[in-house]
């Protein structure tokens, strides 16, 4: 039998924390500087990669994925430098896929052709939306044309590019939704990722909002109408939802998202960086040091940025396997629940879900509907109650 971590693949995810400003929405470890001395830095990841490759020597990688911050305001010296100790650590499978996430305000056409040229195959940018005025609430940077302009310029240079959006905005209606959504799928190539507003706690929209200063937030109700107009959209369009917020044409998905999705095993360097690794036939978790100054210390001095290391119990890999799983249009395969929890789901949840028609169920799977994705926190709660 397959090992569990196997089934979903092996990825390589390098955390670059710096932003030109800090978006008020945003929850991710990213952070303002003036100043940045790439080549500490290059040194750090080239540390840590030679650390890791002698943990889990000889795994196929089949995907890197370079995340943020704002990657694509390194510099394409640094991207290759990375890349070339990478590949002479790991072996690579043949359709390796390395992503690089951008922002329209760090596109220039001659970087971009440097990236190309390290190996960066495919990018993901963040355009969040494509009018400027919801741009000027969303903190962004650039304006809607420019966005545009970056997005063609990365058409023009890489293989696969994705777009995020943000919907569910401020003041937003849901056919004001619904002519952007036309927009990018006559803009986008072969993927998208479109995301609900969350006003997430110790941001500063989360500040604004408890303060009473963030007005026209969208209601749930309307929300649930625009996650159902998206997927119907995109549906019709030819990129259906692979996942709850993330929608492609056939063999288009993100193949680095779909190894945390399909529960693999996952290598994570840089500041705040997670990991899940099969280490000595335990699945282990690894975090590091969230302060980009901290981590760089660390691993220059103790010759590693990880703050924690911990076995996962057979019982909370099982839980995130079908946390991550149930996300997807696939679903989740029961006979690699039960390997890692030791028994099925509550045969009376499952019967429930069915009958409100929030999962789909068969001997060998167990997928969310489109109106079970909705409310997936609910439907797992009921199916992970001990």
């Amino acid at each position: 039998m397959t090992e569990h971590w196997q089934a979903g693949g092996f990825g390589l995810y390098v955390h670059w924390p710096f932003c030109q400003a800090k978006c008020p929405y945003c929850d991710f470890n990213s952070h303002v500087a003036a100043q940045i001395d790439q080549s500490r830095w290059v040194s750090s990841y080239l540390s840590e990669i030679k650390r890791y490759s002698e943990e889990v020597p000889g795994r196929t990688l089949t995907s890197i994925y370079f995340g943020g911050g704002t990657p694509s305001l390194m510099a394409p010296e640094t991207v290759a430098a990375i890349l070339d100790a990478i590949r002479a650590t790991w072996p690579t499978a043949n359709d390796l896929e390395v992503t690089l996430e951008a922002n329209p305000t760090s596109v220039e056409a001659g970087r971009f052709r440097g990236f190309r040229d390290a190996g960066i195959n495919r990018v993901s940018m963040g355009l969040q939306a494509l009018n400027d005025e919801d741009l000027r609430l969303l903190g962004r940077l650039h304006s809607a044309a420019e966005g545009r302009k970056a997005f063609n310029i990365a058409r023009n240079v890489f293989p696969r590019v994705s777009f995020d959006l943000i919907y569910a905005r401020q003041h937003q209606t849901p056919e004001a939704w619904g002519a952007e959504l036309s927009e990018a799928l006559a803009l986008a190539a072969d993927h998208l990722s479109l995301y609900q507003l969350t006003i997430e706690p110790g941001t500063a929209f989360g500040d604004r909002h408890t303060r009473g200063r963030l007005p026209g937030l969208v209601d749930d109700d309307t929300a649930a109408s625009m996650y159902d107009m998206t997927q119907e959209m995109c549906a019709a369009a030819g990129l259906p939802a692979y996942e709850v917020s993330n929608h492609s044409s056939d063999m288009a998905q993100s193949r680095h998202n779909l190894v945390y999705w399909r529960g693999g095993d996952y290598v994570g360097i840089g500041p705040g960086a997670h990991g899940r690794l099969t280490l000595d036939g335990h699945r282990t978790a690894t975090e590091t040091e969230l302060s980009p100054s901290s981590w760089l210390k660390a691993v220059e001095t103790r010759g590693s940025g990880e703050t924690l290391r911990e076995v996962i119990t057979p019982e909370a890999q099982a839980e995130e396997y079908a946390m991550m799983a149930l996300r997807l249009s696939e679903g989740l395969d029961r006979g690699r629940y039960v390997a890692m929890r030791g028994r099925d789901f509550d045969p009376d949840a499952l019967d429930r879900l069915f009958r409100y028609g929030m999962i789909e169920v068969t001997t060998d799977r167990i997928t969310a509907t489109q109106q079970g994705r909705r409310i997936l926190n609910t439907v797992l709660a009921e199916l992970l109650v001990d």
